[in-house]
């Protein structure tokens, strides 16, 4: 998570959006960094309606505008699905060696999942809270070109992006049965990730 305090500014970090380029690249610019523990840089809107947003809000006299990234849902899962075949996963009860990503995507879709699949959701992350807090600003992973172009403008600052945290590059295929139940069950996700303004 990034606050930028003079933009107004909170960048959450939705998990496999490609946010800790962002952290890196724009960690000069910030006024505060929550880069460790994982539970506090990726803090959910809850979490952070909870916790931070207070802070600034009775200490400062400030409402932070809230800014995330979300990722089209299938391709979400399937960078979580790589990145936990990395070779240093190898026998670690969340490694997805030898499960194939319909078996992942199912899996996902269960009530009580395995922890292999157990990888949290990009919709329950970014829901606005009783109180109205919410992302202000949502920005698809696969338009970087909208995401750049807003906090250059925002912060006034130029900066460039590094890849970091890269999932391995392994075929994906989704089955078309899977791939239904998966849209049907987990509508709201798509739901979201479509309403997101393109230009």
């Amino acid at each position: 998570m990034l606050v930028f305090y003079k933009a107004k500014l909170a960048f959450l970090s939705v998990p496999k959006t490609g946010t800790t380029a962002y952290e890196t690249a724009l960690r000069p610019h910030a006024d505060l960094v929550i880069s460790e523990p994982a539970m506090l840089k990726h803090a959910p809107v809850y979490r952070y309606n909870r916790f931070v947003r207070p802070m600034f809000l009775r200490v400062c006299d400030v409402e932070l505008e809230v800014m995330a990234v979300m990722r089209e849902p299938i391709s979400w899962l399937g960078s979580w699905w790589r990145y936990r075949q990395r070779p240093f996963m190898k026998g670690k009860p969340n490694a997805t060696h030898g499960i194939s990503f319909d078996d992942f995507v199912l899996a996902y879709m269960k009530g009580q999942k395995p922890p292999f699949a157990d990888v949290g959701s990009q919709f329950r992350f970014l829901e606005t809270q009783p109180n109205g807090t919410g992302v202000t600003h949502l920005f698809r992973y696969e338009d970087p070109d909208r995401l750049k172009s807003f906090l250059t403008d925002r912060l006034d600052v130029t900066f460039e992006l590094a890849r970091e945290n890269v999932s391995p590059s392994l075929p994906q295929q989704l089955s078309r049965d899977v791939e239904q139940r998966f849209r049907r069950k987990f509508a709201e996700d798509f739901e979201l990730y479509d309403s997101i303004p393109t230009a």
